[in-house]
Formats: C-alpha cells, structure tokens, sequence
C-alpha cells in the first residue's frame, strides 16, 4: 500500500503527489471531491481518456490547453465538430495529437447531449454509479472496480468511446463517487465532510 508524503505545509498526502510538484495543489483542491457539474464531469471523462497510455502530469500540464482546443469541453458544442476540426487539433501541439482519441471526444460529446436527453443529465446518471460505503476496496491499491466496471460497460453500449474501467475508474476517483485518499492523508477527512454535505443529483 503506497506511503503518504510529507506535502509543503508539513501535512501527510498521498503518495503519488511525490510525482510532481503540481500534484500537491490538484490533489488538495480537486480530487476527491465530489462534482455534479456536466461540463466538468465530461472534460474529466475525455482528459482520462486521452491519459490512457500516458501520465496524468503530461495531461494536467496542458489542461488548460485542451480546455481551449475543445471550447472548454462544452460537449453541445464539441459535438458539432467536423472532419475540419479533426485536421486542425491534430495540428494543436499544445494537446495530445492522437487522432481515435480526438474523435471519441467529439463522438463522446454527440453521446452526451443524447444521454441528458435521457437522465436529465450527467451528474444524474453518473452519480447513479455511486458505490455503496460497504464496497471492500483498498485505496489506491486497484485500478478497477465492479462499479467502474458497469459504469464502463454501459457507456460502451451507449456508444461512448475510450471509456475502459481503468479510465473510468481514475475518474471516479477524481470525481468523488469514492474517497480514495489514504488513511492518514490529510484530505481524506476533508473529503469524507465534502461527500457528507453533497447533495446527490437526481
């Protein structure tokens, strides 16, 4: 099980912000906590997609840039995107030029305006993947879970795409549809208040 790490303010975090520098104010100001937001549940869905293969420093360092490069994830509008636009972010060297990658995110986006048809939104529907706080899991030790799972499959049958249950795991995770921080981490309380006091949307 990984080890905490002593943050800036002498404090215990999680371990893997010892990865980065910048990891410290994502992981004390993001993740974790829970989102009911649809824009920003969907920007998170497509940056854990383009993660897949690579590191989440690379992502998060240009966030902003992807937030530019995809009308800051406003899936209503991504989902208008054409063949042009595919030619123009592959051009982008300020996101990751990776072309099925780019595309899932304007097929993701003509899939979520689909499923706010249906769920009334985002938030709804995702958060109707909560697990229960009786699911055994050990924090950050597995990259998988029987929600992340399901969660997994049923967007692959409502066509979304780069949505595997290890993506969308780590994106549970960020999102606050569980509490991975560790033990003696010192968000982790934090957290557990912020997932007491949220209001699960239906």
């Amino acid at each position: 099980m990984p080890n905490t790490v002593e943050g800036p303010d002498g404090k215990p975090r999680c371990g893997w912000c010892a990865a980065a520098p910048e990891f410290f104010d994502y992981h004390d100001r993001e993740w974790g906590f829970p989102v009911d937001d649809d824009r920003r549940l969907f920007e998170k869905l497509c940056l854990e997609s383009f993660q897949s293969g690579l590191s989440w420093r690379t992502i998060l360092a240009k966030r902003d840039n992807f937030r530019k490069a995809f009308k800051n994830f406003d899936f209503n509008k991504v989902a208008r995107f054409s063949e042009q636009d595919v030619e123009r972010l592959l051009q982008d060297a300020g996101i990751v030029r990776h072309r099925g990658k780019i595309e899932a995110v304007i097929n993701n986006a003509q899939r979520a305006r689909e499923l706010v048809k249906q769920e009334g939104s985002i938030a709804a529907y995702i958060w109707k993947f909560e697990p229960s706080d009786t699911d055994p899991r050990t924090p950050q030790s597995v990259s998988t879970s029987d929600t992340s799972t399901a969660l997994s499959k049923d967007l692959k049958k409502r066509g979304w795409k780069f949505v595997g249950p290890t993506t969308v795991y780590a994106f549970m995770q960020a999102m606050g549809l569980i509490n991975d921080h560790l033990e003696d981490c010192k968000s982790r309380k934090e957290v557990e208040r912020a997932r007491k006091a949220f209001k699960r949307p239906t």
